[in-house]
């Protein structure tokens, strides 16, 4: 039977789990780019716990996502599968030399990226914007071949393996600028990314003893539930106000990552 000071500690984590569920299904992301914040300064857990921790949550609702993804959104099955192979064999690797790192430094660059990925989208949606009120037309045309997008997994899965989050952050963005893909196909491939390399992260952090199951398994569990709810509002949002939130989250959790630092 739960202790009161379990039920204290077992409530939020469901709520918690719940909210990073729907976020994770509105930008076809795990929700841990969330989370890990929120375990470090609310749970008091290190930086490696937090992001293991994570991964139990982001496990399952990668997968429905990208279930949910794959039947709005197909893409090639080969790509999707290329992608994910490129995608987990670099996590794999990056993770065995990553967990014994301090990731200070790592973070501070990761951080700093994302603001920078953020304040380009929306500096090409200012763009795009003024060229429509213009009546000029901005289609897209992808920088490079279609057939280099598989390589996106090698650097999502680098972020997936290094910080056990950030691959889908990381891939959306170059395949909507650079292969030139609309926001909710770019997500349903990141999802094909992520994913699997979800698995391999957290099986890498679970062998290093870097989880912990008693506050995942909760997080996981009410996260379930509301992934599909958030994959159902993003295919009812128009594409320019997917990209701004996108990139709005993109700024925020920046920041967000960066204030943690400046926390500890």
């Amino acid at each position: 039977m739960l202790s009161p000071a379990d039920l204290f500690a077992f409530l939020p984590a469901l709520l918690l789990g719940g909210l990073m569920g729907f976020f994770g299904g509105l930008f076809g992301i795990g929700g841990g780019i969330i989370a890990i914040p929120l375990l470090v300064l609310g749970y008091g857990m290190d930086q490696a716990l937090a992001q293991g921790t994570a991964l139990v949550m982001m496990v399952p609702n990668l997968l429905i996502g990208w279930w949910r993804y794959s039947r709005l959104y197909p893409v090639p099955l080969r790509r999707a599968l290329a992608i994910g192979v490129c995608a987990t064999t670099t996590t794999w690797l990056v993770a065995q030399v990553a967990i014994g790192l301090p990731s200070a430094l790592l973070r501070t660059v990761f951080s700093v990226a994302l603001m920078l990925l953020a304040w380009r989208l929306l500096w090409q949606l200012r763009v795009r914007q003024r060229a429509a009120a213009a009546g000029i037309t901005t289609e897209a045309a992808p920088r490079v071949s279609e057939r280099y997008i598989p390589l996106v997994g090698m650097v999502g899965g680098s972020s997936m393996g290094l910080l056990g989050i950030g691959g889908g952050l990381v891939a959306t963005p170059i395949l909507t600028s650079v292969f030139a893909q609309r926001q909710t196909v770019a997500q349903s491939l990141s999802l094909a990314l992520v994913a699997p390399s979800s698995i391999i992260a957290l099986l890498s952090y679970a062998q290093a003893h870097r989880v912990d199951w008693h506050m995942g398994l909760p997080l996981a569990a009410s996260g379930m539930l509301t992934v599909s709810a958030g994959v159902a509002l993003a295919h009812r949002l128009p594409e320019q106000r997917m990209r701004t939130l996108f990139a709005w989250m993109l700024l925020v959790t920046g920041g967000w990552l960066l204030l943690g630092l400046l926390w500890h």
